[in-house]
């Protein structure tokens, strides 16, 4: 069984919780290997990217199955297995850990002694909580890319607003004005903004672009 949902319009989460890199796992059970892949991504084409490389190195497995779970969408798959017994599992363990931009794979090979629905069900679970238990777990917050131009007599000023914030410079440019590439987290964008209106009389040059998470 295959299940997908993909909302067509994104919901705007002001934090998320990921996982910080890669992690495997392991469940013997019965004589039946289940291996779990715990890995972050940030769109379908890493989605796509990594499930090939798996397949790939993992082509005489008897299932690959996995669920996936991004902002705006999820999906996940028993790929031949009893419907029921493993792509939703998998993505329950995504839930219980309230995770998203991930993508979660249970690799099987099959020791020869069926396991029945019920144990089948509760492997896939439990090799998928296994991974995750391993792995590091970080917020990310929204933030608004901000790019801001103004009189460098007035860069000090700039500093100071952030220096008590969770907002972040990426990058400063002086010549002949200064110029500041930011994040600038979505709560306080619109207090943000109109202090360096204030402290600047008016007179600055702000470029609001993409939001990312960060």
């Amino acid at each position: 069984m295959l299940s997908s949902r993909k909302d067509s319009i994104m919901k705007e989460l002001p934090e998320i919780n990921v996982i910080d890199s890669a992690y495997k796992a392991e469940i013997k059970e019965k004589g039946s290997q289940f291996l779990s892949f715990a890995i972050p991504a940030e769109n379908e084409e890493e989605i796509i990217l990594n499930l090939e490389k798996l397949k790939k190195e993992y082509y005489d497995a008897a299932h690959l199955c996995y669920a996936y779970k991004l902002i705006g969408s999820f999906k996940y798959s028993d790929a031949g297995e009893p419907s029921g017994t493993a792509g939703i599992r998998i993505f329950n363990a995504i839930e219980h850990f309230n995770l998203i931009n991930i993508l979660l794979v249970v690799v099987r090979y099959f020791g020869g002694i069926k396991l029945g629905v019920g144990r089948l069900g509760r492997t896939y679970y439990e090799t998928a909580i296994k991974v995750l238990e391993k792995a590091n777990l970080k917020k990310k917050f929204l933030y608004q890319k901000v790019s801001i131009k103004l009189d460098f007599q007035l860069g000090q000023k700039v500093y100071h607003l952030f220096s008590n914030s969770e907002n972040k410079i990426l990058n400063v440019n002086y010549s002949g004005q200064a110029s500041f590439e930011c994040l600038v987290r979505i709560e306080s964008l619109a207090h943000f903004l109109q202090e360096i209106r204030n402290f600047s009389g008016g007179k600055v040059q702000i470029v609001v672009s993409e939001k990312i998470y960060y």
